[in-house]
């Protein structure tokens, strides 16, 4: 139990700081300060609460505290510390401004508020001293940090430990993920110099939909209608961009194309993606353990995938030889298959699969690795972050085949940049190139049919 002492009068009217929470050998005492009335929204206020918490408590007792214990601690001290703001909360606002504290002190600490801000896409802790957000395309920093460096380690290791991951010297990076699918890289000593380095890819709760980034001025709907198609064609895409650009995003957004009854195989390297189809196998990798032993790679994975019986295969993203055996999987009756690479523009895609193959190190020649890939990918989508913030989708390729040793590639939509708006933002159009895609008369005999302008390039979309 953690115990409480309360500082006298005499000693509250000599202090002028903000109320704080003291602690010395496990007894914890409030300091009051005179009021400074502030203009602070209810965010900022947890945010403002929990550090001059984090301040004083005994991080490492709170580990073996209950909630109820928590709360009976912090009660007192959230009632000062708003009184001292003159923030005007009732009872039940402060209730959920007591609770609020709590889970956070038995979460993940002073990046819980930012956690469940729906309006933060990123968060970048760069040492227990400074905390980045990114929101609406831009960062920022926060006034939100971290006691000290052996704060931040707990909290790093709370993450890693839930799914069964460790960081320390001998293993200083990871990959993890939230229990709401938010994705984690970790650095610490010695590679990150300064000291932990933490990145979270924030996911939404709602899954986004391709209706709901062309409300974000991401797509348009004659291209949402050829993915769409596309999908259910079931030709095989490859999602394409940089980090940031929204590949995954996307390819969740295509996946709810994908008939419910259908049986589809996830592999990913932290397991991140959010189907909505009832009938999902997800599948993660592993790094190895503390002998260096029981490794579990992506390549391992899609060839276990290949005996589940999917009609689909979904890899989150191909970085490596595993990208023999996915083209391998797409030609061998696994035709709808989607991916995500890392790569500028389509024809870099192209490159980096021819690369990834050679990883494998199998015996053949570069002619026949780009037969593979034109039989194998249908559709390349290219996503940009541009330097407004803003995510689009930059360009829809088809792949039409080979031409002598040459894959080919015919582009369908593109987005045009015309200028730049005072504030930075990118002023751009979404055209048809004119060319209708070669799979249009394979989806009619499907009834899948495209609109009657929406390949018309004199047409705005």
């Amino acid at each position: 139990m953690l115990g409480r002492f309360i500082k006298g009068p005499s000693e509250q009217r000599a202090s002028q700081v903000a109320p704080m929470v003291a602690v010395a050998n496990g007894t914890v005492a409030v300091v009051a300060a005179e009021a400074e009335p502030q203009d602070l929204d209810f965010l900022t206020l947890k945010v403002e609460l929990h550090r001059h918490l984090i301040d004083r408590f005994n991080l490492t007792a709170l580990e073996s505290a209950s909630k109820d214990e928590i709360l009976n601690e912090i009660r007192p001290i959230v009632r000062e510390f708003v009184r001292s703001r003159n923030v005007p909360l009732n009872a039940r606002e402060l209730d959920q401004l007591t609770s609020d504290t709590a889970d956070e002190m038995l979460g993940l600490g002073p990046i819980e508020p930012l956690l469940k801000d729906d309006s933060i896409t990123d968060i970048m802790i760069n040492t227990h001293e400074r905390v980045f957000i990114e929101r609406r395309g831009m960062i920022e920093q926060t006034a939100i940090r971290f006691r000290d460096e052996a704060h931040l380690l707990r909290i790093i290791n709370k993450i890693v430990s839930a799914i069964g991951r460790r960081v320390d010297e001998s293993a200083p990076m990871a990959d993890a993920r939230l229990a709401d699918g938010s994705r984690v890289n970790i650095a610490v000593r010695p590679v990150s110099v300064d000291g932990p380095l933490v990145s979270i890819r924030k996911f939404s709760k709602n899954p986004y939909s391709l209706e709901r980034l062309m409300a974000l001025n991401s797509i348009r709907q004659p291209m949402i209608d050829m993915l769409r198609i596309a999908v259910q064609a079931r030709k095989s895409i490859l999602v394409s961009g940089g980090t940031g650009s929204g590949k995954t995003t996307l390819l969740n957004a295509l996946s709810s194309y994908i008939p419910s009854k259908e049986r589809l195989v996830t592999i990913e390297d932290a397991a991140e993606l959010q189907l909505q189809q009832p009938h999902v196998g997800r599948l993660e990798t592993r790094p190895p353990n503390v002998e260096g032993k029981g490794e579990i790679r992506q390549r391992e994975l899609v060839k276990n995938a290949l005996r589940m019986r999917p009609d689909r295969i979904i890899v989150g993203e191909v970085r490596g030889e595993e990208a023999f055996d996915m083209l391998q999987a797409m030609n061998t009756g696994h035709e709808g298959s989607m991916t995500t690479i890392h790569a500028n523009t389509p024809r870099d895609a192209i490159s980096r699969l021819e690369q990834m193959i050679g990883m494998a190190g199998l015996p053949m020649t570069h002619d026949s690795i780009r037969a593979q890939i034109a039989s194998a990918i249908d559709i390349i989508v290219q996503t940009q972050r541009l330097s407004d913030g803003g995510r689009r989708v930059v360009s829809i390729s088809e792949i039409t085949g080979m031409e002598g040793n040459v894959v080919q590639l015919q582009e369908i939509y593109h987005y045009v940049r015309r200028d730049v708006a005072a504030d930075g933002t990118i002023i751009g159009d979404f055209r048809a190139t004119g060319v209708r895609p070669r799979f249009a008369p394979e989806a009619a005999t499907l009834g899948l049919h495209f609109a009657k302008d929406a390949f018309n390039p004199q047409v705005a979309l």
